[in-house]
């Protein structure tokens, strides 16, 4: 009788101790490690938030619309080298680095499974937005942001069985159809719009469009803030996911440029191109690991998508700050030199800038 007492006084302080470390609501609780279960306020403000920046991101991609020429932009779709190019880096390349990445870090199966998904998500809005603040070609952009969330719903799968099968079984990865289907839909329709604008008020657009560079760009802060309000399970991850959250966006930017340089691209599309490749879309993957896994596997993985999502706007910032510091220093000051040498000689030749498809050539703009 003393020893069940005993056990019980143990129990009864060991009970107390994990509930002084985790909340009650929590659904697994490894010391201070906890993940919580969505609560009903919780859920009324990711719905509410959700639908505010789908209205925010409609408006975004309108005003991206007002950027968008239907001439050129049906340019790339009937000749679409471009669009071939980022259709390799999109899903050939950032399946294949994750594989590799997942390898090389020896991470658990199922950790290896979520980077493969971000792998092979389609390209996500925000590169739209950063297309146009560092000069890139914005009808390249937006026919490969439409192409790869269209091709999304074949290629996706296609890549997920080659790469997962050896980790997972891949019936038991859900692609959630509906909702590529509504990023389609929600980037298709706004653009269209704006395409009109561009077309019928010219003048405009213009105003449109730089209104709405700002508001998306404060948009990309207040997604990635939002995430984290509503991110509210705190465990410990493995340093190894943090690495290849790291490396796998960098990974991205770098090979899509210069797949895209070697196969002769214009400087504007290797950027456009670059960003398209890096910047995958995170809300998709989340949306996936959650339909497909449990609240244990969930634990070492749901992370992730977040972790990759912080690293791509970092390097997406850094490389906008590079292109206009290089661009208000050194393109201009070539740029005032070759002008100097063509009133000093009016029959030289053309500017070295637009032989080579420079900077100031009218593909570039």
């Amino acid at each position: 009788m003393q020893a069940y007492l005993l056990s019980e006084q143990y129990n009864t302080s060991l009970l107390a101790e994990n509930s002084a470390a985790c909340p009650a609501n929590a659904t697994i609780c490894n010391g201070t490690s906890c993940v919580l279960s969505e609560d009903n306020f919780n859920q009324i403000l990711s719905t509410i938030l959700s639908a505010v920046l789908t209205v925010m991101l409609a408006l975004v991609m309108f005003s991206m619309g007002c950027n968008v020429e239907l001439q050129k932009f049906w340019g790339h779709i009937k000749r679409p080298w471009g669009i071939f190019v980022g259709f390799l880096c999109q899903f050939g390349i950032m399946p294949l680095t994750g594989f590799v990445l997942s390898l090389a870090f020896d991470i658990l199966p199922i950790q290896a499974v979520v980077v493969l998904i971000m792998g092979c998500c389609p390209g996500g809005t925000a590169s739209n937005i950063v297309a146009y603040w560092v000069d890139g070609d914005m009808d390249l952009s937006v026919s490969m942001t439409t192409c790869s969330t269209l091709l999304a719903m074949g290629m996706m799968p296609l890549c997920l069985y080659i790469y997962t099968k050896m980790w997972t079984d891949v019936n038991a990865v859900v692609l959630p159809y509906d909702s590529i289907g509504l990023s389609l839909v929600a980037l298709v329709i706004p653009v269209s719009f704006g395409m009109y604008v561009n077309h019928k008020w010219p003048r405009k657009a213009k105003i449109i469009l730089k209104v709405g560079s700002i508001v998306g760009a404060v948009l990309i802060v207040i997604i990635a803030v939002v995430g984290g309000i509503l991110y509210q399970g705190s465990w410990t991850i493995t340093p190894k996911l943090w690495i290849i959250g790291t490396i796998f966006p960098a990974t991205g930017y770098c090979l899509g440029f210069f797949l895209a340089r070697l196969a002769g691209l214009s400087w504007s599309r290797c950027r456009t191109v670059s960003l398209e490749t890096g910047m995958q879309n995170s809300q998709l993957c989340s949306t996936i690991v959650q339909l497909s896994f449990s609240a244990e596997e969930l634990e070492l993985m749901f992370t992730f998508p977040l972790i990759y999502s912080i690293f791509q706007l970092l390097f997406a910032g850094l490389i906008l700050g590079a292109y206009r510091v290089y661009r208000r220093h050194w393109v201009k000051t070539n740029t005032d030199i070759e002008k100097t040498e063509q009133k000093e000689d009016p029959k030289s030749t053309p500017s070295r800038a637009n032989v080579n498809g420079g900077f100031v050539s009218n593909e570039d703009k």
